[in-house]
C-alpha cells in the first residue's frame, strides 16, 4: 500500500454532514474521488495525445481494410 499523507480540504458543509451522518469514511471518499479524477484526466490526456495517431491508423484501415480479415469469421 502506498504511503499515506495528510491534507486539507475544504467541503460542502451539508455534504460533509451527510457523510458523516451516514458513516462514511471521508478521508476514503475522498481518495476514491481524487483517483477517479486522475484515471480521468490520464485518459483524456492520451486520447488528446494520441488522436493523430488513431486517425492515422483508422484511416489506414478504412483505405487497406482489416489486417488479417480473410480469416475472419463473419
Amino acid at each position: 500500500m502506498a504511503e499515506r499523507r495528510s491534507t486539507s480540504l475544504t467541503l460542502d458543509s451539508e455534504l460533509l454532514d451527510q457523510a458523516r451522518a451516514l458513516g462514511v469514511n471521508i478521508s476514503r471518499a475522498a481518495e476514491a474521488g481524487v483517483l477517479a479524477a486522475v484515471k480521468a484526466e490520464k485518459a483524456r490526456r492520451w486520447k488528446e495525445e494520441n488522436a493523430e495517431a488513431v486517425a492515422a491508423y483508422n484511416r489506414w484501415i478504412e483505405e487497406n481494410g482489416v489486417p488479417l480479415a480473410r480469416y475472419r469469421k463473419i
